[in-house]
């Protein structure tokens, strides 16, 4: 396989985009593994390995099998056809569900030993019980509702994701002569609420200060025979199945695109099956029926343990006390930039200089006052903003419909097509179109990902644009757990770059000659590898040449490639990359200059940063995108360069210390494996030591690199 600089690379030059991200999960999956971590939170981390495996089966296995079936043969650039990989990951998955399991399995009788405890029905006392009973009949029993399936009442629909109990029956006093054929069984299914706790509370045993709970399944399964009058459970057992979620959207066609993703909201419920899970010693009858309805051979997943762990997040937060099993409680600092909290004339601070804000480190809140203290002011004429993923309680959504109502011009573009967040999306739109907002739905083809407010202000006779940059959804309730950073300013270079942004979305504007910023599809591919380029020839010439680039993942095979190109000019390449990655590190001749990290501790890592060394005049850029060919070529995405030398020397020092974390880094290996970094030196946790903002946010310039030349060697690295 030959690059565009006339290199020989081999397809195992590359890591496979699906298999990086099992590597993901696995690495996510040994923060649940890991006794260091707080055991309720350990919980937490083995929900977020099965709520992420969920998704990767519903989408990206979904078009693997999608792609079989459709005798697609041809290999992508890491050498795999769809067959292959798919046997492959398969095996993965299993792999991984085992691990998962004995996981819970150990976690459950490490909860057990501080009071918190699962037990069976059968285990109970016989006061917990009659509680048991009372629950099941009064709250659990009127929401249940038997579907039997037989000549005249076919199967009915299963939805994806949600957890179902199979009934083996036969008739009361019925002689079971032919038991073995199935002939005198009958079959029905029954839907677990999903509206209800998974875990049940059960009442304290007099003097005991031990939390006990029973799983919701195992209470109906025990009286799932009050659903069958006439007749005798013979087996009762638990099944899930996964269906294809993604969305075929046809824009081009579609008159009204809101119109048209409901429609295909209703589809998804109808998705093709990609996965079941089943209960383990499932009875062979309710197995015969399931893998007959849904036509699934592959990926049938046998479970030893109670299906879908995703409810462990909620159950994880739903126990009370115990503080002494979870993170400690920090509250973000409000970013002393303005010192008044929310009291702060945010346009007065902003003529004077730019903000660079750093969640969850620091206040989310910040952003919210902006709003609100726009939406308020007389002298702001306009308020512009893109939304993708939004709170459930967005204080955000208020501020922009109060600032419609009296009489700003406010633009506002929902991206409908935010995977899993439509619905959600569409309920915000309506709700801002009744308030008087224009919301635009984005351009046919692309979604809409940027993030930037525009906020145009009349200052005596000039107009004032305030924009805000960031790196993350405008969510407050995902800003406290993710970190993303974002950047205040009145540079007015990028604040009419902002202006054609908003143009180029809602009007016919034709390709920007962009003045500060760059846009995809449009020109921000082509910037990135200007500036990898230039870092190359800054290398060739003898001078300073270092790429910082953080990001969530890096799969497009043009930028791995300008990557390896750059190593083997000379350049030093550190990549902080949390999830895919499917460039290898370490390899001589290719990239023996590349260090390849991802952080997975306590808050999810979310910014996308990319600094370059530039012959010693640095450029720090921050972004809406990965490095992924959806983000380049298929999203409007928006990336920003930092002017201002405080926010510059502030990031880079962020940067720094994300490098210099050697207790929750793991090192990508050639093989494609990670290993935890050691560097001798005294344990350092970044997102523990961001808490002190003054570790970041003190401005000092850092000089030199974060680290030393490494060895060829890979082990050597870093």
């Amino acid at each position: 396989m030959e690059n565009k600089h006339g290199h020989q690379q081999s397809q195992s030059s590359y890591i496979n985009r699906d298999l990086s991200w099992i590597e993901f999960n696995t690495r996510v999956l040994e923060e649940a593994q890991d006794t260091e971590t707080p055991l309720l939170e350990r919980i937490k981390f083995l929900g977020i390995v099965s709520r992420n495996l969920d998704e990767f089966m519903s989408v990206r296995a979904a078009g693997i099998r999608n792609q079989i079936k459709a005798g697609y043969i041809k290999k992508d650039f890491t050498g795999y056809t769809p067959a292959g990989l798919y046997k492959r990951l398969t095996k993965k998955v299993e792999k991984m569900v085992s691990q998962q399991y004995r996981t819970y399995r150990e976690l459950i009788r490490q909860m057990g030993k501080q009071g918190i405890t699962v037990n069976r029905y059968t285990d109970l006392s016989a006061s917990q019980q009659k509680a048991a009973d009372t629950y099941y009949h009064d709250v659990i029993y009127p929401v249940l509702t038997p579907m039997a399936v037989d000549q005249s009442r076919p199967f009915p629909l299963v939805h994806g994701l949600n957890v179902y109990v199979s009934v083996v029956l036969e008739r009361k006093g019925d002689k079971q002569e032919n038991a073995e054929d199935g002939d005198s069984y009958y079959f029905a299914i029954v839907q677990i609420p999903s509206n209800l706790p998974r875990m049940v509370a059960l009442p304290h045993r007099q003097n005991s200060k031990k939390q006990q709970y029973v799983i919701i399944e195992d209470l109906i399964c025990h009286h799932v025979h009050t659903l069958f009058g006439g007749y005798e459970p013979v087996a009762v057992n638990a099944f899930r199945l996964t269906r294809n979620a993604d969305l075929d959207i046809n824009e081009e066609e579609a008159e009204d695109l809101m119109e048209e993703i409901e429609n295909q909201l209703r589809k998804r419920r109808r998705g093709a099956p990609v996965r079941l899970e089943i209960q383990k010693d499932i009875h062979p009858y309710a197995m015969q029926m399931l893998m007959e309805e849904f036509d699934i051979s592959e990926a049938v997943f046998e479970i030893d343990g109670p299906l879908d762990l995703g409810f462990l997040l909620s159950f994880s937060d739903s126990i009370q006390g115990h503080d002494s099993l979870r993170y400690p409680p920090e509250i973000p600092r409000y970013s002393p930039e303005f010192p008044e909290g929310s009291e702060t004339d945010y346009f007065s601070v902003l003529k004077e200089r730019d903000v660079l804000l750093y969640h969850p480190y620091e206040s989310f809140d910040a952003i919210s006052d902006f709003i609100e203290q726009s939406a308020e002011d007389p002298d702001v004429m306009a308020i512009k903003m893109t939304l993708y993923r939004v709170s459930g309680k967005s204080s955000l959504i208020h501020s922009l419909a109060k600032a419609a109502e009296s009489g700003k011009q406010v633009t506002v573009v929902v991206e409908l097509k935010a995977r899993f967040d439509e619905e959600r999306n569409i309920v915000w739109a309506r709700m801002l179109e009744k308030a008087g907002c224009h919301v635009v739905y984005g351009l046919v083809g692309l979604k809409t990902h940027a993030k930037v407010i525009l906020v145009v202000r009349r200052e005596g006779s000039m107009l004032r644009r305030y924009i805000h940059i960031g790196t993350g959804n405008y969510n407050a309730s995902t800003a406290k757990s993710y970190t993303d950073v974002g950047l205040l300013t009145v540079n007015q270079q990028i604040g009419e770059d902002a202006s054609e942004v908003f143009n180029h979305i809602t009007g016919y504007t034709e390709s920007h000659d962009w003045q500060a910023v760059a846009v995809a599809p449009d020109t921000m591919m082509n910037k990135f590898i200007e500036l990898i380029q230039r870092e190359a020839d800054h290398a060739r010439n003898g001078r300073k040449a270092r790429i910082i680039a953080k990001m969530n993942s890096l799969s497009n095979q043009r930028m791995i490639d300008e990557l390896y190109a750059a190593s083997q000019a000379g350049v030093e390449i550190d990549l902080i990359i949390r999830g895919v990655c499917c460039l290898r590190p370490g390899i001589p001749g290719l990239s023996e200059r590349i260090r390849v990290r991802s952080i997975v501790d306590r808050y999810l890592e979310h910014s996308r940063v990319y600094a370059f060394e530039n012959g010693g005049q640095q450029e720090v850029w921050l972004s809406s995108a990965d490095w992924m060919t959806r983000n380049l070529t298929r999203r409007v995405e928006l990336m920003c360069p930092l002017f201002d030398k405080n926010t510059k020397a502030a990031m880079l020092n962020i940067l720094n210390l994300i490098l210099e974390d050697n207790v929750k880094a793991r090192i990508l290996l050639p093989s494609g494996n990670y290993e935890l970094f050691k560097n001798g030196k005294p344990p350092l946790r970044s997102q523990f030591r961001a808490w002190d903002v003054s570790s970041w946010k003190p401005y000092v310039p850092l000089t030199g690199p974060a680290h030393p030349t490494p060895s060829p060697n890979p082990s050597q690295q870093l």
